[in-house]
């Protein structure tokens, strides 16, 4: 597609060429010079204004998987990755009438292909032809960040399936959270998705487990229990609404379940940490026909008591991103401030110190929690005085 097929608004003049990070070697990023991308048919390009870093990102920076670019490794191939980002829209492909030039959005990252069995579904996330968009093959699918370019950059293309509209009152910062806050929604849509009265316990004091435990409180989920290891993720953890916090240290996470209550178990465990032992554990806090969703990637295989879940009729749901436009729902409630997930944010850089940036989430380094990084020197220097 070239610029002249796409609609374009002089207060927001576009350049030939961006500033990208690209994936070289397992662990070695390069800062380089990219073609600015054009959007084709019902795709927006979106200036890239702030994009937040998870843990699959390091993953896929150390590792690869799960990204797949053109069928293999996404090694030196040009590859950007980063997936969190929200901007502003800086163009239209033909026939887009959804979004204006100038609107500010996040994005979820899975654009399904649309054609297969799960996407008729709503399971964009679980497509069929996930990674199957190189080559002389183009089933449509797009996973930013993970099958093509992703936010650590100036711009990208998305389709406006990935788009949410965000407020105004949404600092950038905030926005990058829109889609940690979706996927511990499509993990409580999953189990259920009526949890008001409910308990639940999340495991593990991550992004995503500090976000269930505030979205199943806004859900009206009672009680809700987190579990974890750092007393002040802990904290965070009751300021967002948890009940009752366990550090694992201290006390046996099952017995303290079965204390608080008063031995009925739990309806629901959203399962964030990823340790070895954690389905077996989640197991035991629940009352029989109780559910478990599984939101984290354990490093190795765990061994599982299967004989227990059967016999207690337990629901084991396993879910891939934000699905089903969970997204959507947690803007709604994050731009009607039922809780501020901004206490998750700690640390902010510039996109050219995105190094240092990844450095501080892969090490924890001051404790970060959620690390963002902004190509807007206002933002930055926002966050310098906060």
């Amino acid at each position: 597609m070239t610029q002249s097929k796409v609609k374009t608004d002089p207060a927001f003049p576009l350049p030939d060429r961006m500033r990208a990070w690209v994936l070289d070697d397992p662990g070695v990023l390069s800062l380089v010079d990219k073609p600015v991308p054009m959007p084709g048919r019902a795709e927006v390009l979106v200036r890239i204004d702030a994009v937040a870093i998870c843990a699959t990102d390091l993953e896929i920076i150390a590792h690869g998987p799960p990204a797949l670019i053109r069928g293999g490794q996404p090694f030196n191939q040009n590859f950007t990755p980063g997936h969190e980002y929200m901007g502003t829209v800086a163009g239209l492909g033909p026939g887009v009438d959804e979004y204006r030039i100038g609107q500010r959005v996040t994005v979820e990252i899975h654009a399904g292909c649309g054609q297969c069995k799960r996407c008729r579904e709503g399971m964009y996330t679980a497509c069929l032809n996930y990674g199957l968009n190189y080559g002389e093959v183009d089933k449509g699918h797009r996973a930013n960040g993970f099958t093509t370019d992703g936010g650590f950059a100036e711009y990208a293309v998305n389709s406006i399936n990935t788009l949410v509209a965000i407020p105004d009152t949404m600092s950038d910062a905030e926005a990058t959270l829109v889609v940690t806050a979706g996927t511990a929604m499509y993990g409580l849509t999953e189990l259920g998705g009526l949890v008001a009265g409910e308990g639940v316990a999340v495991l593990g004091p991550g992004p995503i487990g500090l976000l269930g435990v505030a979205v199943a409180k806004a859900l009206g989920a009672s009680p809700v229990i987190l579990t974890g290891t750092r007393d002040n993720r802990l904290r965070i953890g009751q300021e967002l609404g948890a009940d009752h916090v366990v550090n694992v240290r201290n006390e046996d996470a099952v017995e303290a379940v079965r204390r608080i209550t008063g031995g009925k178990g739990l309806d629901y465990v959203l399962e964030c940490s990823g340790a070895p032992d954690a389905i077996n554990q989640a197991a035991r806090m629940l009352n029989r026909g109780g559910r478990i969703c599984l939101a984290a990637f354990p490093h190795e295989p765990a061994l599982i008591d299967i004989a227990y879940i059967v016999r207690n009729n337990i629901y084991l749901y396993g879910i891939r991103g934000e699905g089903k436009s969970a997204t959507h729902r947690a803007e709604a409630f994050m731009s009607q401030k039922r809780f501020d997930a901004t206490k998750i944010h700690t640390h902010t850089f510039g996109l050219h110190d995105l190094p240092t940036a990844l450095r501080y989430a892969r090490e924890r380094i001051d404790d970060a929690i959620k690390v963002v990084v902004t190509t807007r020197n206002a933002e930055l220097a926002r966050a310098a005085a906060e």
